[in-house]
C-alpha cells in the first residue's frame, strides 16, 4: 500500500496528470509568447526612415496616372519616365503645399509649363527648367533676360521653406558649342553656379542654404535619342532637399 500510494503521488505531477506542477506548462508557454512579441516591437521601433521612404517613392512609381490623394506617378503608363509628373498632395517632403501651389498658379498664368516641370524624387522636392532660350542661349551660362521671372517666382518658394536647396546643372550629350567652356562639365556647372548667383545677389537668399552641381550628360531626364529629347535635358535642377537627405 506505501509503495502504490508512493507511486500515485508522483504521477500527480507529471506531463499527464493534471498534478500542481502542470501550471509551469503554461507559464513557460506564455513567456516564450510575450518574449516573441516584444522582440517583434523592438524590430519595428528601429525602422530605417530613410529607406521606408525610398520603398515607398518605388512603390508608388510603380503605378502610372493619378491616384486620390497621392499625385501622379513619376512614371507614365508605359513604364518611361514622364517628363509631366505632379507634385504629391500633403507629401511634399517639408515645402509647404500652399508654397508650391502657389508656384504652379505663377507658371501656369505665365505660361511656362513648357518651360518649368514640377515633381518629387528620393532626394526631396523638384524644380526642373528647360534652359534652352528660357534660362540660357546655346551653349552660354549667361543668364537671358526672360530668365528672371521663372527665377524669381523659385525664389520665392525658396523663401518659404528652411531646407537646404541644391541646384544642379546638366546638358544633352551633344559636344558644347561654345569657345568659351571647354566641355559639357564646365558649362553644367557654370549654369547652374549663375542662377545660385542670382538667388544670392538679387534675391537675398543666404548662401549658406544654397550649393552647385553640374553633371553635364550624366543624368538624362530621357534617352538622347531625338533633338526634342535632347532639349528636354538640356535643363537646372533645383532640388529642395530633404531634412534626412542633407
Amino acid at each position: 500500500m506505501r509503495r502504490r500510494r508512493e507511486s500515485g503521488a508522483l504521477s500527480e505531477g507529471g506531463h499527464d496528470g493534471g498534478g500542481t506542477l502542470r501550471w509551469l506548462l503554461t507559464y513557460s508557454d506564455m513567456i516564450t509568447l510575450l518574449m516573441a512579441f516584444f522582440i517583434m516591437l523592438y524590430s519595428m521601433s528601429i525602422l530605417n526612415l530613410n529607406r521606408f521612404r525610398q520603398v515607398a517613392v518605388s512603390i508608388r512609381s510603380g503605378f502610372g496616372g493619378l491616384v486620390q490623394g497621392q499625385g501622379r506617378s513619376p512614371l507614365a503608363a508605359s513604364g518611361q519616365f514622364s517628363i509631366k509628373p505632379s507634385p504629391i498632395v500633403g507629401d511634399t517632403v517639408g515645402v509647404p503645399w500652399q508654397a508650391v501651389s502657389e508656384l504652379q498658379q505663377v507658371v501656369s498664368k505665365s505660361r511656362l509649363e513648357k518651360v518649368v516641370k514640377l515633381r518629387q524624387d528620393e532626394r526631396g522636392f523638384v524644380v526642373s527648367l528647360v534652359t534652352d532660350k528660357a534660362l540660357f542661349a546655346k551653349g552660354q551660362a549667361d543668364l537671358s533676360s526672360g530668365s528672371k521671372k521663372i527665377l524669381d517666382a523659385i525664389a520665392g518658394l525658396l523663401k518659404k521653406v528652411p531646407n537646404q536647396v541644391r541646384v544642379e546643372g546638366h546638358t544633352c550629350n551633344l559636344p558644347v558649342a561654345s569657345e568659351r567652356y571647354s566641355s559639357n562639365w564646365e558649362l553644367s556647372t557654370a549654369r547652374a553656379t549663375n542662377v545660385v548667383r542670382y538667388f544670392i545677389e538679387e534675391k537675398g537668399i543666404p548662401a549658406d542654404r544654397l550649393s552647385v552641381a553640374g553633371y553635364a550628360d550624366s543624368k538624362p531626364l530621357v534617352p538622347n535619342t531625338s533633338e526634342s529629347n535632347r532639349a528636354l535635358n538640356r535643363r537646372v535642377d533645383v532640388v529642395v532637399l530633404r531634412s534626412d537627405y542633407q
